[in-house]
């Protein structure tokens, strides 16, 4: 039997336009012990390919990170098939508040040391024993007490388009640079401050809250669901929105507006801007903010060296790749001397 994808991302665009059928885009994540990551991960691929899932799922040996988009006529089939593996029982959704049904086009479940790649290789360590969960309500309370420290557990190119009234937003690459980075500034306030975080939709927040407890901060809270659930709450109940912009998302729509507020600009001509692309030169990808216009100008190319390279025909722009390993700027999103208006 077949555990992997047959189809390329192209012709699995043209099946799903053929189709008609609405999809729904969503995301979950749950910390557990799980003995053989292996076994679970061929079992979800076979059940989940036969109900048409795409996205991007990570399986290890503390648990399970996905993000996936489903025909929404299987939608109750899928949660049923989750509701019969004993940890995943009842598990919080993410719903997209924005849906694409093209947002995930091939169907990729991995096994990771990980599900979170955090560097973190302390034995004493539990990642169940976090901090406070609290809902929309609560947090906006929070956030508004002068005992509080609201930190954004994400990386820049994230909270760049979009964060919370008086983060504090680390300029970082990845999550493990947050961490220490964060310690560091809040060594003194381990019992007086209330250290409150978030993130995307919580996975972050969950090891990261269970670390800082863990180094000894005494008032923990994360905010349940991340961004993604806290726009829902805000929408269903009528609360205050405290969200400034865009949550940054991994899939194809690259973000969902939670405000009209445009926090960010283009990084090429420094216009208000919060539309993330990727560089059309294959040889670099770098992920970048880019205007209407600029995307014109520079055929949604970063550089004038990427638009001159992307102009080649594609077996010319093959050979120029040939021998050389992938760009390191794929990992160093929105970062380059060629964008002159990053902050």
């Amino acid at each position: 039997m077949q555990l992997y994808n047959t189809l390329s991302a192209k012709e699995r665009e043209i099946l799903i336009e053929e189709a008609g059928k609405d999809r729904l885009t969503i995301s979950f994540y749950k910390y557990a012990h799980i003995g053989n990551p292996q076994i679970l991960r061929n079992h979800l691929f076979i059940q989940w390919n036969d109900l048409e899932v795409l996205g991007r799922i990570y399986v290890a040996n503390e648990g399970i990170n996905a993000q996936l988009s489903v025909p929404a006529d299987n939608f109750e089939a899928f949660k049923t098939h989750l509701d019969s593996i004993v940890f995943l029982e009842n598990v919080r959704l993410n719903i997209a508040r924005e849906q694409d049904n093209k947002s995930f086009l091939k169907l990729k479940v991995k096994v990771r040391h990980k599900i979170v790649a955090d560097g973190l290789n302390d034995a004493t360590f539990d990642v169940t024993n976090k901090g406070i969960h609290v809902n929309a309500e609560k947090f906006n309370e929070l956030i508004e007490d002068p005992d509080t420290v609201l930190v954004d557990m994400r990386n820049h190119y994230e909270s760049e388009i979009g964060h919370f009234k008086n983060a504090v937003t680390p300029d970082v690459d990845t999550f493990r640079d947050s961490l220490d980075i964060i310690e560091a500034d809040l060594k003194d306030h381990k019992e007086d401050k209330k250290l409150v975080m978030y993130c995307t939709g919580g996975i972050r927040c969950e090891k990261a809250s269970a670390y800082y407890r863990h180094k000894g901060f005494k008032q923990v809270y994360q905010l349940e669901g991340g961004i993604i659930e806290y726009a829902r709450q805000v929408e269903n109940q009528k609360l205050e929105n405290k969200f400034f912009g865009k949550n940054f998302v991994f899939d194809h729509r690259r973000g969902e507006r939670i405000s009209s507020d445009i926090i960010s600009n283009c990084h090429q001509c420094g216009e208000a801007c919060d539309t993330h692309v990727n560089c059309a030169n294959e040889a670099c990808h770098l992920l970048f903010i880019q205007c209407e216009s600029c995307a014109e100008k520079m055929n949604t190319c970063c550089s004038n060296e990427c638009k001159e390279i992307h102009a080649l025909p594609f077996e010319e722009q093959k050979k120029l790749r040939k021998g050389k390993g992938a760009s390191n700027k794929i990992f160093k999103k929105g970062r380059s001397e060629a964008l002159k208006y990053k902050k």
